[in-house]
């Protein structure tokens, strides 16, 4: 949880250059499904204990995949606190992988509603990843 929340934390107060203009351009059917997806998601992961280390198996690779993603997303951060934090380096890849700072916190939650069994975080995580990642592709279409 902290992995997620602490670079948004540092990001309110080192926005993209514009970002506020920005902001109020975006989809606000996406931006619903993302608040909601983040409220859910952020809550079931404080509720449930099934995200837990139990005991280790081939399942825990799952956990292991999961925290590996994190780290990326510590990456993908730290890699836009050291760019001049412009719009473009807030929807950059990391690694090819597209809209780095959307994907890879939804993918990692994913991984963890698949490693509990919590088909309300897989649910949570679908609504939440339809707005952020829709989000983010659709502002990086104006930069990229």
């Amino acid at each position: 949880m902290l992995m997620l929340i602490v670079p948004n934390i540092i990001l309110s107060k080192n926005k993209p250059k514009d970002y506020d203009k920005y902001v109020k351009e975006e989809n606000k059917v996406l931006l619903l499904f993302e608040r909601i997806g983040q409220m859910l998601v952020i809550c079931l992961l404080l509720i449930f204990s099934d995200f837990n280390v139990n005991t280790i198996s081939n399942w825990s690779s799952i956990l292991i995949i999961a925290f590996s993603i994190m780290v990326l997303y510590k990456i993908y951060w730290i890699r836009y606190f050291k760019s001049n934090r412009t719009m473009k380096d807030m929807y950059s890849n990391l690694f090819k992988i597209p809209v780095a700072g959307a994907t890879l916190p939804v993918v990692a939650s994913m991984l963890l509603g698949i490693y509990g069994r919590n088909m309300f975080l897989i649910i949570s995580t679908i609504i939440l990843g339809i707005g952020h990642i829709g989000i983010h592709l659709n502002n990086r279409k104006k930069f990229i």
